[in-house]
């Protein structure tokens, strides 16, 4: 299994209670997947985590792992994210993506012209994010959708997107 081919699916928190149960923070869009994704490793392989039983709490989820079996040892593991293979994923839909499917991808406008490389998709609450490292300057946050991101072309590695004319709050420059 190699590093490339892992995708991070969650990350565990806290202990929860004394009997070695953890908060489990997924990154999935179904947070109950984690347990349907079999073993999850640490991004080096060395270790591998069963989640026996989980439930939702809030916006986390509160996981029995195999082996974790007191506060001292879900103490221990605080922190630690937790991966698949890309193949244990299922299939998307027409039209959606997984962000690590888009992390790297170049950038380019209608035009063929070189924006810059994805760098990660972000969602602070209103919607999906995505942000682009150009060449120079600061990393692009741009709202990843349809109308600034029309096409998304995994076989040919770039989206296109059409970067907005102005941005509001920006004042026209005085010469």
């Amino acid at each position: 299994m190699t590093q490339a081919a892992l995708i991070c699916v969650a990350k565990i928190g806290a202990a929860h209670g004394v009997r070695g149960e953890v908060k489990l923070w997924p990154f999935t869009e179904d947070p109950m997947a984690v347990v349907d994704y079999g073993p999850l490793s640490t991004k080096d392989g060395a270790r591998q985590f069963e989640v026996v039983h989980a439930r939702i709490a809030k916006d986390h989820l509160v996981a029995t792992l195999k082996g974790v079996t007191t506060r001292n040892d879900a103490e221990r593991i605080n922190g630690i994210e937790l991966y698949i293979p890309r193949d244990r994923l299922p299939e998307t839909e027409e039209g959606e993506y997984y962000h690590a499917d888009l992390i790297g991808l170049q950038a380019i406008d209608a035009k063929g012209g070189n924006i810059g490389k994805v760098l990660a998709i972000h969602n602070f609450g209103a919607g999906d994010i995505i942000e682009i490292a150009p060449a120079q300057g600061p990393t692009l946050l741009l709202p990843f959708n349809d109308t600034v991101v029309p096409t998304v072309d995994l076989a040919n590695g770039h989206v296109v997107v059409e970067l907005p004319h102005e941005i509001e709050g920006d004042s026209p420059q005085e010469a």
